[in-house]
Parts: structure tokens; sequence; C-alpha cells
């Protein structure tokens, strides 16, 4: 609260009292300044009580009245004048001009001294630093008070409180979390704007004459959420002081909820092992089945299960789903069991937080699940699916899946054996016989339609077959034979004679 030049006027403990100017005495005083220069302007910062005994005011009546407007054009309170050291009235063309400006011109009477004024003055100022220090250790001490009484909700009530605005607590996904008052109004939206950006550290925002201040919530390096406070008026560095406070408040409150839930998936986590790898059964914390068993591949599973007991929450939100799914580190994935869902998966979604982090993992694998005996083997498929990207079992192709469950090494072994004979004739004379053999069991041992896709004559076609069984020595005629020729023609993708890939 400022000091106007109308509460010196009525201090009784000063003699001083308004000679001109009367409609200004509302007035703010900065600061009370003596001074006896004919022009003190370039002195001036605007606010001044200028006190003067008159020495500088001028000589002739059109100097004074300059000397009033300068100092009214500098942004002074007012004007005062010792009575009876240098001037015994004031100048009526000085009292002229204060009431056509508004400027307040007082006389300082009997034995009261500049410095008594100017001592009124900082004595005010100093003891509201000091009621604003009282009044900010009071708030902050009823923010600690209402963050173990009621969390997050009782601190955003009490900063609200104390500083005549609104507040918003939003998570790391811009959501609100809290909100003072409990409405929407458009202000949310300019913050929402500014989270674009992902700000660090403080931010203020303008909103017309109002201003947001923007704290970002979390240690260096780690978002955690946002507290935004709306304030009707320029933001002051007690109000910085008390959403700093603020923020440390709701950043503990929130690390604490993070280890808490953290520590919450670890304590589960070998339990869950013990059943994803066929241990004997216990009893087991899961979302209501089915279950989305999903494997991410990482070189470090341990390190990223914290960060998928984060991600969860961004996944899930804060609910008792998100409490209960089941995460735990095998041998080079993380396994997290999850409630099944529509497209897109909830898997698929922890994937994508998680990915697209530093260090994340590299693919997911899914596969769907109904009871806990069905963990082991869902968890085996889950793994060998998580190639490249996100991957669900249950909707991929079965040809897809046993190109991806079958090593490179294995594949080209078994090319070798079932096809070796048959890819070196090719090399060797430029047939296409392996080629041949693709489409004609795609056309399941059809020759008319092969011949047909092929673009060929018929007797073209099985002159091919005769060659390709010859130099085999094994019968196309034999159901065993086709399923190995299938198989291994299947597991590696093969040009076409029209330019499109066989997969």
């Amino acid at each position: 609260m400022t000091i106007t030049v109308g509460d010196i006027t009525a201090n009784p403990a000063l003699e001083v009292r308004a000679a001109a100017g009367h409609t200004g005495l509302g007035r703010s005083i900065r600061w009370a300044h003596v001074t006896e220069l004919h022009d003190p302007v370039r002195w001036l910062r605007g606010g001044e009580l200028v006190l003067t005994v008159g020495l500088g005011l001028g000589s002739d009546e059109r100097s004074r009245r300059e000397y009033v407007r300068r100092l009214h054009g500098a942004g002074c309170a007012g004007l005062a004048f010792a009575i009876d050291v240098w001037l015994r009235e004031i100048p009526p063309e000085v009292l002229e001009e204060g009431d056509a400006l508004g400027l307040p011109v007082l006389r300082v009477e009997g034995k009261t001294p500049f410095i008594a004024v100017v001592e009124t003055v900082a004595d005010h100022y100093a003891a509201e630093r000091t009621r604003e220090q009282h009044r900010l250790l009071t708030a902050q001490d009823a923010m600690a008070r209402a963050a173990l009484r009621s969390g997050p909700a009782g601190v955003m009530g009490e900063l609200s409180s104390s500083t005549a605005g609104a507040s918003l607590l939003l998570d790391r996904n811009g959501m609100t979390s809290v909100s003072v008052p409990d409405t929407e109004p458009p202000w949310h939206a300019t913050v929402r704007s500014a989270l674009a950006g992902r700000p660090r550290g403080m931010t203020l925002l303008a909103d017309g004459d109002a201003t947001i201040l923007l704290q970002t919530l979390g240690p260096a390096g780690r978002t955690l959420g946002w507290l935004a406070l709306h304030c009707p008026f320029p933001v002051t560095p007690h109000v910085r002081m008390l959403a700093n406070h603020a923020a440390s408040l709701l950043a503990v409150d929130l690390l604490h909820s993070r280890d808490a839930r953290r520590a919450l998936y670890r304590e589960r986590a070998p339990v869950l092992r013990a059943v994803a790898t066929g241990r004997p059964q216990v009893q087991l914390t899961l979302p209501v089945p089915p279950w989305e068993v999903v494997c991410l591949r990482t070189p470090d599973p341990v390190a990223l299960m914290d960060r998928a007991a984060d991600a969860l929450v961004d996944v899930l939100g804060d609910t008792d789903v998100a409490r209960r799914v089941g995460l735990a580190a095998l041998d080079d994935v993380l396994l997290a069991v999850l409630p099944a869902s529509g497209r897109p998966h909830t898997g698929e979604r922890l994937f994508t937080a998680l990915a697209s982090e530093a260090d994340g993992p590299s693919a997911a694998g899914a596969c769907g699940a109904r009871r806990p005996d069905d963990l082991p083997s869902t968890v085996d498929r889950a793994r060998n699916a998580a190639a490249d990207g996100y991957r669900h079992v249950d909707e991929a192709d079965a040809w897809a899946l046993l190109r991806s469950s079958v090593p490179a090494t294995g594949a080209r072994v078994f090319d070798q054996a079932v096809l070796g004979q048959l890819r070196d004739h090719d090399a060797r004379n430029a047939t296409e016989l392996a080629h041949t053999l693709l489409h004609y069991l795609d056309n399941s041992a059809q020759v008319e339609a092969t011949a047909r896709d092929l673009g060929i004559h018929r007797n073209t076609l099985r002159s091919r077959l005769r060659i390709a069984e010859r130099v085999m020595g094994r019968s196309l005629d034999d159901p065993r034979t086709r399923l190995e020729l299938w198989t291994a023609l299947s597991l590696d993708p093969m040009p076409c004679f029209d330019g499109i890939w066989h997969s």
C-alpha cells in the first residue's frame, strides 16, 4: 500500500497543509526529495514529493509557472514549500498552476523540518515492507500446512487466496489436475498454447491487463507438470516468491507420488516375473482381464521400468487401473501386463510414449491373455514379435510371425537345405524355377491358374515343373515336399517378374 499526498497533510505529527491542487491529493508518493535546482527534472524518476524553500523557483511569474509545469510533466506527486524560510507566502501563480494541473502544492509550516517529511515517507514504506514480509511468511506457512492437510488442492487454494488471483495445476501432458476456482476460463487456453514450447523455469504471459506466471514443476531435466498463476495486476517479487514456494511444495508432492508409484511396481515385479517364467503361481495384482501382454525390447529393462511407471500415468491416468498394471524386468525386455483395449492399443501408446525419449525401447511385441496360466506362452509370443516398432501378435499375418520368429541364420540353413540345388540351377542357367514354384504353390498346384499368373503356356509350365523335380530329386506330388518348398520360399521375400515383391 502506498502513501499519498493526502496522507502527509492528514498526519498530525506534521504541520503540512494543502494550499492548491486539492484534486491531486490522492497521488501516490514514491519518495520525498529536497532540491533547490531551477530545473531538477533530470534527477527525478516520477512519484516524488518535491520539497523546496523556493530558491530555484524563478524570479518572474513566467519562470515560476514553467517550474510548476516541469515538475508536473516529470510525474511528481506534489510540490511542498517551507514557509518563513525563504518565502513568506507561496506565489499566487504557483497556486494557480497547481489548481489547473491538479498538482498538490503544500505549505510546510511551524517547526516541521523537511527531514520529518522524508522520514514519514521512508517509515511508511519500511513498515509496509515489514507487513508484506509478514504476509509472505504467513502465506507460505499456510501453504505448507495445506500441503500436509489436503495436498495440491490445498496449496493451490492458499496460493490463490494470498495473491488475489486464480491458479491452475497441469500434469506433464498439459491436462488439468487442479483449478482454483474450479472453472475453465479463457486464460487456461493461453497457458496450454504456451506449453507447446515445453517451457522451463518461470515464464510470464500477458492476458490483457492481467499477467500469467507459468512455473515448471520438477527437478532439472524432468518436467512433472506446470503451475500457472493468473494475477489481475503486474507480478511483484513477493508474488514470485509465493509462486516459487507453491511450486516447490507441489513438486515435492509429485515426486513423492512418483516414487511411491515406482516402489509399488518394483515390489510386485518378482511375483509377476515368477509367473511369467512358468514358476509356481502366486496371487497376482493385475487389471481385470483380458490383458495385453507387452514385451518392450531394451538393453536395460531395469532402468526402463521406472520410466514406464511414469509413462503409465500419461497413458492410463492416475487411476486404480494404472496402479494395478504389472511391470517386470526380464532378460532383454520389460514385461508389462496392461488392460486390453481397442485401437490404439494400450501397449502401443505406452511404447510410443517411451520410444520418444532417449534410450527408449527399440521395439514392442504384444499378445492377448485371459488367465495367469496364459502368461508364460504369451510372453514368449510377445517377445518373439518385438522386432521393429509395435506389433500385436493377434493381428499379425501368420507368415509374417513365422518369418519374425525364425533367426536369420536358421532361415538361411533351411533355405539351403530345401532350395539350394534349385537356386544354383537358376543362377547357372538364368532360369526362374524357384519363382515358378512359388506361383505354383500359391495357386494350390493348379496348372491353368499358375500359367495365367506367369503369362506362359501351360506346357511351358509343365516343362519347368519337371525340370524342378529333376533338379531337386523330389516329387511335387508329395505334400511334405510342397510344405517345405512353400515354407522356404515364404521365409524370404522374392521379386516377381512385374516388379512386385512376394511377401
